[in-house]
């Protein structure tokens, strides 16, 4: 995960409350899964398509080759597309086939939340690969689709993350949360999660009140809101990727409805 000002970062000493985790009887690749990009570890967000190829969500950050610091799109280091990606549960790796960071380098973009805030990317499945593919949020269900993130002051959103330095707890992986604020012209909202993102967890999705598909977490936060988590807006980043090549991808809904129980999630974990 990359930081505004600093990395924040949480040790989890939770390793005796393992326990066997149910999720192992969904689709091998699904939402939350980790994704590895040269080594940097993220967590991947939602399933997308479009008339030939099978992607998963991540955040562009991740094949980031700067400091956990360079949080500008627009003049980061990025690896290329056609980068290697490995896809827990996959067979093979994937390849970083869109990068918002790499495409607004070359159409140089310079509207500054865009830059700050767009942080998107998609890894091409491999054709053998599609079949295992289960496009529902553990847990708690859905997507049932896409919408702007809400921006009203305490609005409930709902998530999913698996960093490694949970140890395998993934009881510890479903979050609620709470809107704090909206910021980048509509690019970005702080959020607070009864358990903030962490380290690895980068890239994750989240879901609004009624399961629509809302953002993908960004950044941890100094201030003003210390420990918030940033959620780029999924819509805009959505948007400007089907505008800049991939027109044709579209959010896979999940199979399975959505249910904003946080306790049902934890427990199915």
């Amino acid at each position: 995960m990359r930081a505004r000002s600093f990395l924040f970062v949480v040790a989890l000493v939770v390793a005796a409350l393992a326990v066997p985790s149910a999720a192992s009887a969904q689709g091998q690749i699904h939402p939350g899964v980790m994704t590895f990009t040269d080594g940097a570890q993220c967590t991947a967000n939602f399933i997308f398509r479009d008339g030939s190829s099978t992607y998963i969500g991540q955040a562009a950050h991740c094949a980031g080759t700067g400091g956990a610091t360079e949080t500008d799109g627009c003049d980061s280091g990025s690896l290329p597309i056609g980068t290697p990606v490995e896809v827990t549960g996959a067979t093979q790796p994937g390849t970083l086939a869109y990068s918002s960071w790499r495409t607004m380098q070359a159409n140089g973009e310079r509207d500054e939340d865009t830059c700050a805030y767009n942080d998107f990317a998609l890894v091409r499945l491999a054709a053998a690969d599609a079949g295992r593919v289960d496009p529902t949020v553990p847990g708690f269900g859905g997507p049932t689709g896409l919408a702007p993130a809400p921006t009203s002051l305490g609005a409930d959103v709902y998530s999913y993350g698996n960093s490694s330095l949970r140890l395998g707890v993934t009881q510890l992986s479903p979050k609620y949360g709470k809107v704090v604020q909206s910021t980048g012209g509509g690019w970005s909202r702080d959020v607070y999660t009864a358990t903030p993102g962490i380290p690895g967890d980068s890239g994750s999705g989240f879901l609004d009140s009624s399961g629509r598909a809302i953002g993908t977490l960004s950044t941890v936060a100094l201030a003003p809101f210390p420990a918030s988590n940033g959620v780029a807006d999924l819509s805009h980043e959505l948007a400007y990727a089907q505008a800049n090549g991939f027109a044709g991808v579209q959010l896979v809904p999940g199979n399975q409805p959505f249910t904003p129980d946080l306790v049902g999630a934890i427990l199915s974990n």
